[in-house]
């Protein structure tokens, strides 16, 4: 499994589907253990993602590992994270479309290849492409839906809570419904 997930990242460093790949610092891949049984899926690398060539390392990532040690996770330990695209979007703006299309082949390959139960949707993007194309956050966020056995929840991005600070305790909520989801259904209780 390991030699897969290694020669699929290779594969992925060599993609040029969209114009995303011309612009990067670094392909920003995923990171964690490779056979996670909870899955975290952002929308696409930053610039100080960009440039460590790891999702989630800029102030919305301090947060998110904040939100994942309250509930014992930790990327180095028990859980993966990826993002819709694998190279970031100029400016920071939101992946088009075709640029989500050109890229969910990863995405799909990863996760066939670490075999979550549960995968979190970190914002609209990607709840919204995971999910249900009608998937909003404010509304639905902490519930699980269950799609061709994986559980999916949606929760705020990271950013949008460094945004409206005020939204912080729904996401721990929602964090704090995973640890017990986590708890009934995987094979490690944390």
């Amino acid at each position: 499994m390991a030699d897969r997930y290694e020669q699929l990242k290779a594969e992925c460093e060599k993609c040029e589907k969209c114009g995303l790949c011309k612009t990067r610092t670094n392909l920003v891949f995923g990171v964690g253990v490779t056979d996670a049984e909870v899955m975290f899926v952002g929308e696409g690398p930053g610039e100080n993602e960009d440039l460590q060539g790891e999702p989630f390392v800029g102030r919305g990532g301090q947060l998110l590992d904040k939100f994942l040690a309250a509930v014992d996770l930790d990327r180095k330990k028990n859980i993966y994270i990826a993002n819709m695209v694998k190279c970031r979007p100029p400016q920071n703006r939101d992946p088009k479309p075709e640029e989500q299309e050109a890229c969910i082949g990863w995405l799909r390959e990863q996760t066939r290849i670490i075999k979550p139960k549960i995968i979190v949707c970190l914002g609209r993007i990607s709840a919204q492409k995971l999910i249900s194309a009608d998937f909003r956050v404010t509304q639905q966020h902490g519930q699980f839906i269950e799609k061709g056995g994986i559980l999916f929840m949606g929760t705020f991005h990271p950013a949008a809570l460094l945004r409206d600070p005020n939204r912080k305790p729904d996401a721990l909520e929602d964090f704090l419904a995973l640890r017990d989801k986590i708890n009934e259904i995987c094979d490690h209780t944390y």
